[in-house]
């Protein structure tokens, strides 16, 4: 099979390339990178006035399965991250039963190679089901496929027990993925700590629940050794902490997600729980230093937390409802409305933070366009405008607060080594 890119601009950071060029793939990899190819192909795609990227990488999701089905599975939630313009994603542990051993982390290896349309790489969990008390066996998750480990969706609180794990990982390089929150200091809380919790009736969380925890992983990095990523950073100190740790010399790297960069805790609709995400959806201050963060290089990734829930999940009051939003097919759209339109990021960069920076983090050889490489490629129409409509998305998971939202920039076409996986027709 082979298919012949034509006319797009080609923007892959890992050449140092941003400029029109005709891209040919044959056999699941590429073949030829040219101002101009003229060849027979099986199908040719008029790219013109597109963005060609290497295929977007998403560090961050829940796919659900198992024990959540009734949310998300691995093959829907497959589908929703073709449909936005990823090829590779990185399912978190927060399953039942939790991913958490090598046999687990077998189980969704192989469930994805025959569901889903693109790469899954599981994350393996910190500790024996996520309970904080025993740690997994990381070195055997690691051999049987899992990328890094995290406890996402809480913190391991016992810092001893999360420095040995640290230890661990970095004697076998394995990428620890940290979820910064004090489950001492969060209590009850459900929405920013301020007016807007005040006026949903519900308990705040202040920017110190995310902050204390991510000084504490800092510093554990830094005295293990052991390579930090932090999740879905949310707070203005988080940025400066992160900045300070790579003046350091420190190998800490952070992700931002697209509602935290997009939204802030005055958007929030009073009783509307799409609204509702953990961490919460900030002040302007914290989103403002989100945004240059990413513009800085503080911030290394665009990942999308994506986090599908039911319907009725959702309907509970504000206090009682999950947290969590879906991401994988609005992240594209809002990355280019909010940071591209806007000026603090160029088409470039935005490779960068989607795909090749995710690549070079966990250490994939992929996140590049190069001859020889893997043919995962994400075409993206950055002049589309349209409006958001979550009963079109491919996830189970129609939870969004950007329903009906007007944006700009379309996946057009995602490419999986070679195969055409989404095309929007």
């Amino acid at each position: 099979m082979s298919i012949l890119i034509k006319g797009g601009r080609i923007l892959d950071p890992s050449q140092q390339l941003d400029r029109v060029m005709d891209l040919l793939l044959v056999d699941g990899k590429v073949s030829q990178i040219e101002e101009s190819i003229d060849t027979d192909a099986d199908r040719v795609v008029d790219a013109c006035g597109m963005y060609v990227m290497p295929g977007l990488i998403d560090m961050h999701v829940h796919l659900r399965e198992p024990g959540f089905e009734h949310k998300e599975t691995i093959r829907t939630g497959g589908m929703a991250a073709a449909r936005g313009g990823f090829t590779t994603i990185c399912p978190m542990p927060n399953t039942k039963p939790a991913t958490d051993n090598p046999e687990r982390v077998s189980f969704v290896v192989q469930k994805a190679a025959e569901e889903a349309p693109v790469h899954v790489l599981p994350v393996g969990a910190v500790t024996l089901g996520q309970q904080g008390e025993e740690l997994t066996d990381i070195a055997g998750m690691a051999a049987a496929g899992a990328i890094a480990i995290s406890e996402d969706g809480k913190s391991v609180m016992n810092a001893a027990l999360y420095r040995e794990a640290m230890k661990r990982a970095a004697e076998k390089d394995v990428l620890v993925m940290a979820h910064c929150e004090d489950k001492n200091l969060v209590g009850r809380g459900a929405l920013n700590a301020g007016k807007i919790a005040e006026e949903n009736g519900v308990e705040g969380i202040s920017n110190a629940v995310e902050d204390v925890i991510t000084a504490r992983d800092i510093l554990l990095a830094k005295e293990t050794g052991a390579r930090l990523h932090l999740c879905h950073c949310s707070t203005k100190d988080s940025a400066r902490m992160v900045k300070e740790a790579k003046e350091e010399g420190l190998t800490v790297t952070g992700e931002v997600c697209p509602h935290h960069f997009a939204l802030t805790e005055e958007d929030i609709v009073p009783g509307d729980t799409n609204f509702k995400m953990n961490p919460p959806l900030r002040r302007q201050e914290d989103r403002q230093a989100l945004k240059e963060g990413l513009r800085d290089g503080i911030f290394d990734v665009i990942a999308t937390d994506h986090a599908p829930h039911h319907v009725d999940e959702k309907k509970k009051p504000m206090a009682e409802a999950p947290f969590g939003i879906v991401g994988s097919e609005t992240a594209v759209a809002l990355t280019i409305t909010c940071l591209v339109e806007e000026g603090y990021l160029t088409p470039y960069q935005m490779a960068e933070k989607m795909s090749t920076n995710p690549a070079r983090i966990l250490k994939l050889d992929r996140g590049s366009l190069k001859v020889g490489k893997a043919a995962d490629i994400t075409l993206i129409d950055p002049e589309a405008e349209y409006v958001i409509d979550a009963s079109l998305f491919a996830s189970k998971g129609k939870n969004t607060p950007f329903h009906g939202r007007k944006v700009k920039g379309k996946v057009r076409m995602t490419i999986v080594d070679g195969t055409i996986v989404y095309e929007e027709k």
